[in-house]
């Protein structure tokens, strides 16, 4: 059964929301990589790092869609940076992983996760009460909307 244009045009403005919702809630996070200076590829492997815990260039590369060269190259200028750390494999010793260092880990365990919250945090401070309940049962409601497997259709 085809949507009928109210709900199409329903879908659209929820996906615009959802997507500001998304960009002022990376902005701070957005805005402190910037002040890192890392390149968009220098930040693809040092998410893929970060992510996996520590893997070899050849598993980065394959990761982040570059070439071997390039991701040596970009681990280099990690390395120099105090961002990455080269370490022999304990399964393999003849493989160097790529790690975080302990620098780039505290701030993942420590800053990160602040960063990411503090925008909702502040507007739910603004929010009143019954608003927040409003919106934490609008989300959960649209989530299991979403996840429903469910084909019945009002």
């Amino acid at each position: 059964m085809k949507p009928n244009k109210a709900l199409i045009h329903l879908a659209q403005e929820i996906d615009q929301h959802l997507r500001a919702v998304r960009r002022t809630l990376q902005q701070p996070v957005e805005a402190e990589f910037a002040r890192g200076r890392l390149t968009g590829p220098q930040r693809s492997v040092m998410e893929a790092v970060v992510t996996t815990g520590g893997l070899s260039v050849k598993e980065a590369s394959r990761q982040v869609g570059l070439a071997h060269s390039t991701v040596s190259g970009i681990v280099d200028r990690l390395a120099r940076q105090g961002l990455v750390e080269r370490q022999k494999d304990k399964k393999d010793h003849r493989v160097n992983l790529i790690v975080a260092s302990k620098v780039v880990r505290d701030y993942v365990r420590d800053r990160l996760p602040t960063l990411v919250v503090h925008p909702l945090v502040e507007a739910l401070q603004r929010a009143k009460p019954a608003e927040r309940r409003a919106i934490v049962e609008g989300l959960r409601a649209l989530r299991r909307a979403l996840e429903s497997k469910s084909t019945s259709h009002v």
